[in-house]
């Protein structure tokens, strides 16, 4: 106690602290989760202003006893104890739910009160208080980028200035080093086959522009191609380019200088490395241990006995989808623990690869189990049978007992109506699922004709429809929304 944050790095040290009886906060982190660094900065002030409570921080990965102990499988994840028993939880980057749990825990507002960034001042400090509406600021101007129509002429000379920063330019979830969708990684990898120099922007590390360029390029997804200040197109566009030879005529025709053998095969990065620093027999090995199974996971532990929550997680996905794989225990073999990350240019575990390619970790592998993405994957490759529209909508729709089909998702939503709803199953400290139907038109047009019921968002309960927008209000203002989501 005494007001600050300490890094725990066994599970003894969590059990001795939490037996003790007394309010504890555990933020499960991860050093490469922006999130996780974002929120961490609001635990530390709320370690300040409520000293009678523990905050103890956890790096997940590092500590997977901890983190199965408390089921943790994605991060940024927070665990609230009291009286040796975890008293409540939450998943994800929700600045005013953390203040808000946190003051349930310590006593300071009544049940059921919620902290928003307006209210804040009344159960926690000033330094609380500032934290949180810097981040509410940083959502807010997302929610004002998603309506406004136009771009600002700031905004706009910003984004034309990258574009005009390098002949080639590619904005990207992540960086050429770690890109943070198979897309993103797979319009690098056709650069460097192209062999030519580019720029490129993680597009995840700024809403403002990221909501901006759709407008400025009228292109809706990322990754983003230019070349000498014109949009050629997004990943399938690059890659049907790349494999007619039409790109490289493009990059010829524009006088895009490529870069020599010697030059790219020791800066190669991003996606599987063709050249690396990896023995002849370990990089033959790994190549052999990938393409041994169509669907290839490499994780800690077995899938019956997972040795940290970001490999089960991955396990469960691909469970619930029945896709058929085989697995390799990391933990077992330093030599391709250590050898995949250089092979992959991918750092941490676990990693999936389907039919030789890698798709990703659990964060990408989760964000593609959400939309749709990984079965259509699965299915596009011939591990899964094609599914009819109709049986794809029922799964989703039971997917979680709670399930939202809304514009956006529930820390961007894309429409006033989705946001408001989402907002009052938080009140309410519901958990529930949701899926963004912009993200796949198949899903957005068949669920109208499936529900019968013509606009979003689209509240779910045990696979039946409660309604759109105005039924959740209305049921919220009667205080009937809870009981109706707990039956």
């Amino acid at each position: 106690m005494g007001g600050s944050v300490k890094d725990v790095k066994s599970k003894a040290e969590v059990d001795a602290v939490v037996g003790g009886g007394s309010p504890v906060v555990l933020h499960f982190w991860a050093s490469w989760c922006e999130a996780s660094k974002h929120m961490d900065q609001l635990f530390t002030h709320l370690a300040t202003d409520f000293p009678k409570a523990h905050f103890l921080r956890v790096e997940a990965e590092e500590q997977p006893e901890i983190s199965e102990a408390y089921s943790v499988s994605a991060v940024p994840f927070f665990v609230f104890c009291k009286d040796g028993k975890t008293f409540d939880t939450l998943e994800g980057a929700d600045p005013s739910s953390l203040a808000n749990k946190v003051a349930k825990l310590a006593g300071s507002i009544n049940p059921g009160e919620a902290a928003s960034p307006a209210s804040l001042g009344m159960a926690a400090g000033s330094a609380v208080l500032e934290a949180v509406k810097d981040l509410a600021q940083v959502d807010a101007s997302k929610e004002k980028n998603l309506v406004e129509p136009g771009l600002s002429g700031s905004l706009k000379k910003r984004l034309q200035q990258l574009v005009d920063s390098h002949p080639v330019f590619l904005f990207m979830k992540g960086t050429p080093e770690e890109p943070k969708c198979k897309f993103s990684r797979k319009v690098v990898e056709v650069l460097k086959e192209e062999k030519v120099k580019f720029g490129s922007f993680d597009v995840m590390s700024d809403s403002e522009l990221r909501e901006g360029l759709k407008k400025f390029s009228n292109w809706p997804t990322f990754p983003q191609l230019y070349c000498k200040g014109e949009l050629l197109g997004g990943c399938d566009i690059a890659v049907a380019m790349h494999e007619n030879g039409e790109l490289r005529e493009v990059f010829k025709d524009q006088g895009i200088d490529t870069i020599d053998e010697e030059k790219e095969s020791g800066d190669a990065k991003g996606g599987i490395s063709k050249s690396t620093n990896l023995s002849t027999g370990l990089s033959s090995r790994l190549e052999s241990l990938i393409n041994s199974n169509a669907v290839m996971l490499f994780m800690k532990g077995k899938p019956d006995e997972p040795k940290c929550g970001f490999s089960r997680k991955v396990v469960e996905i691909l469970q619930q989808e029945s896709v058929p794989f085989d697995s390799f225990d990391i933990l077992t073999d330093e030599e391709v623990r250590q050898g995949l990350k250089v092979y992959s240019n991918w750092s941490s575990y676990p990693q999936l690869y389907i039919k030789g390619e890698l798709i990703g970790g659990s964060d990408i592998v989760l964000e593609m189990h959400k939309s749709g993405e990984l079965k259509k994957s699965l299915q596009e490759k011939g591990i899964l049978p094609a599914e009819s529209i109709h049986d794809r909508l029922k799964k989703l729709i039971a997917s979680s007992p709670v399930m939202l089909f809304m514009k956006g998702t529930p820390d961007v939503p894309r429409c006033g109506f989705s946001s408001r709803v989402v907002d009052a199953l938080r009140q309410e400290g519901l958990n529930f699922g949701f899926f963004d139907i912009l993200s796949d038109e198949d899903v957005r047009q068949g669920l109208k004709v499936y529900s019968n019921w013509p606009t979003y968002p689209q509240l779910y309960y045990k696979s039946e429809l409660i309604g759109g927008h105005d039924i959740v209000m209305e049921l919220r203002n009667n205080g009937e929304l809870k009981s109706t989501l707990s039956e």
